[in-house]
């Protein structure tokens, strides 16, 4: 009799299967459904392919395209045809890497000369052969020697082999070889749709001092259904790009005789931008915090003490002598925060201190990751930093969690996601401070997430290196993730820099320091935010909230009386008396975004009245010039005084 196996699914349930079976006869065994929607399986945590043993009691997980890691394999399934294509067409091609992404997959390539359009047409079509020839994906583990000599002509494999620390594995389909960690879809005939996006540039490992490479991104789906859903989304996503509508809305640039990365904002988005930071400080105000303002540089002995110079510096800028002193432009402020706060002798009754600030930072990015507004290396936080007791942490986190959430709900974010991010418990030595107060501010933070009644999910490896964080992920209109806030416990700089406070018995104590952002970044908040409206502000955010547009040139003085009295009202209005038709001034208006628009002619003049105009909604009708005052003043008030 044959020895078996125990495999435990992940409903707990168990079935002995001989010892030997793969996770694709263990999905036959459950039905045919499954069977053919499997692509690969995880065996005891680990990601393998269908058809491989499993030689003792395990638990089997079978991964589908409904799974994260299995919408994973098929993409990285998917990038081994397109580099297979790829080197049919263009055998002087070098291969790089070929990762799946977030929504699909790319591959790099080291070619003479950039691929056209034409060349990606014909790289699809041989895809598609590829696709039809069905042929299996092969795994076997080689010898570095063996594949020393199977990539001889493709120096970035072998630069990429000098990196594994265990035997290589590579990945055959058809004629085709390609080195790999796996695991794979069964064959290529499993990549059912697929469709090749764009090309770009990209450097070799990100480093701008390596080879630029061609990129060539894609994505694919089970189905063509699927696949043209997932389009529509993506045309949904690129008329919603923040770079577009900040170009086409004038509201910011990146300007590239200042450097990449550096946003320059132009008056409708300057006024964007103090509409939400006026709105940010007087929510802090009322919930007791003071505003605080510090320098741009500091000595480098500053961000030697806080740990930013030994953990952070590849984020950093080089140092700059003044008076032959080494000064650093600050890529965080709380080293100041902290400093302000040893400016004099601090109570227990003092405390706790709530000190916000809007700082400018700046932190080096590879230009290969920068990205309009949302990946910049120079971006104003919206930071600050509590100074309390132990015994005030948990009611202070709590108030943070409180502010953070009716924040992005008044800029309308209705979904987010929270994260607890720990430390990585098997790589201690990438964080400063002793175990148990790193046990001690976890746990802070885990109370105050239960004591809010909040869902949420640990993230291993994902804490700063001086504490543990409540991080929130907040989902825009088309249920994209975005970087959101970030409340972060820290009981080690209060240590470095020597903080302490005179408690009730006369004895300095070690403060708590909270560090956190409601927001994140002005350059971020606001480039989300047009993704998430489409550049259609709500009437409070809007940069221009009406525009009056006369008939004809008799009718603009009584235009002109209508923007000083709105504007009398703190309404951002402006009129448009350029010599067109009122049909295209109404267009303009529209793909401006404008929400209201008061169209004014001799009739509406002898009446002083206007015909009013909504965004979406269009003519409103004819109404009394004081009632559409009246209407504008309500709605445009930000919302936590309406």
């Amino acid at each position: 009799m044959s020895e078996s196996i125990v495999v435990t699914f992940p409903d707990k349930s168990k079935k002995q299967y001989p010892k030997g079976v793969t996770p694709g006869e263990v999905a036959k065994c459950i039905g045919t459904g499954l069977t053919k929607a499997a692509l690969a399986a995880e065996v005891n945590g680990e990601p393998v392919d269908l058809g491989t043993a499993i030689c003792g009691d395990a638990s089997v997980r079978i991964l589908t395209f409904e799974e994260p890691e299995g919408k994973r394999v098929l993409w990285h399934s998917a990038s081994h045809v397109l580099a297979e294509a790829v080197k049919t067409l263009f055998p002087a091609a070098r291969l790089a890497i070929g990762p799946a992404i977030d929504d699909g997959f790319y591959y790099d390539f080291d070619v003479p000369s950039p691929f056209t359009p034409e060349d990606v047409d014909r790289i699809e079509q041989e895809m598609a052969r590829i696709v039809r020839e069905d042929a299996p994906f092969c795994r076997r583990e080689v010898s570095g020697e063996e594949a020393k000599v199977l990539f001889q002509e493709e120096p970035y494999k072998l630069e990429l082999l000098q990196d594994l620390d265990g035997p290589p594995s590579v990945y055959t389909s058809g004629a085709f070889t390609d080195l790999c960690a796996g695991p794979h879809v069964p064959s290529t005939g499993r990549i059912k749709a697929f469709k090749l996006l764009s090309v770009a540039g990209a450097y070799w490992r990100g480093d701008e001092k390596r080879p630029m490479l061609q990129r060539i991104y894609g994505t694919a789906y089970p189905n063509k259904a699927d696949l043209e859903a997932h389009l529509e989304r993506m045309e949904e996503a690129r008329r919603r790009d923040h770079r577009r509508l900040g170009r086409d809305l004038d509201i910011f640039s990146i300007q590239e005789e200042a450097g990449p990365g550096l946003v320059f904002w132009h008056p409708k988005g300057g006024t964007v931008r103090q509409l939400v930071e006026d709105f940010w400080r007087a929510e802090h105000r009322r919930r007791g915090y003071d505003i605080v303002f510090s320098p741009h540089i500091a000595r480098v002995g500053l961000w030697k003490i806080s740990g930013h110079w030994d953990w952070y510096r590849e984020s950093m800028y080089s140092p700059m002598d003044v008076d032959g002193v080494e000064y650093l432009i600050k890529p965080m402020n709380c080293p100041f925060h902290i400093l302000m706060f040893n400016s004099s002798t601090r109570s227990y009754r003092d405390l706790p201190l709530r000190w916000a600030e809007l700082g400018t930072v700046y932190r080096y990015e590879r230009s290969g990751v920068l990205h309009g507004a949302l990946r910049v290396r120079g971006f104003t936080q919206d930071d600050a930093h509590i100074f309390c007791r132990p015994d005030q942490l948990e009611s202070e986190i709590i108030g943070v969690i409180d502010l953070a959430l009716y924040m992005i709900r008044v800029f309308g974010y209705t979904d987010y996601e929270i994260m607890l991010s720990v430390r990585d418990p098997e790589n201690k030595a990438k964080y400063i401070g002793n175990d148990q107060v790193w046990a001690m501010a976890e746990q802070a933070l885990l109370d105050a997430l239960k004591a809010s009644s909040l869902p949420y999910v640990v993230g291993e490896g994902e804490a700063k290196f001086y504490g543990p964080a409540v991080d929130i992920t907040l989902k825009d209109a088309l249920g994209r993730g975005w970087q959101g806030p970030t409340i972060q416990v820290d009981f080690n700089l209060a240590e470095r820099f020597d903080i302490t406070y005179m408690g009730e018995d006369n004895r300095p104590h070690r403060p708590v320091m909270i560090h956190r952002t409601v927001l994140g970044s002005m350059e971020r908040f606001v480039g989300g935010l047009l993704e998430h409206y489409a550049g259609a502000f709500p009437l409070w955010l809007a940069p221009v909230q009406a525009k009056v547009i006369p008939i004809t040139e008799r009718n603009h003085t009584y235009a002109g009386e209508l923007v000083d009295l709105l504007r009398a009202m703190d309404i951002r209005v402006e009129a448009d008396l350029r010599n067109e038709k009122v049909g295209y001034k109404i267009r303009r208006a529209e793909m401006e975004k404008i929400p209201y628009m008061l169209v004014v002619g001799d009739r509406e003049q002898d009446a002083r009245a206007a015909a009013l105009r909504r965004r979406g909604e269009g003519d409103l009708g004819s109404k009394p010039v004081e009632e559409i005052i009246e209407n504008l003043v309500h709605e445009s008030r930000p919302p936590r005084s309406r």
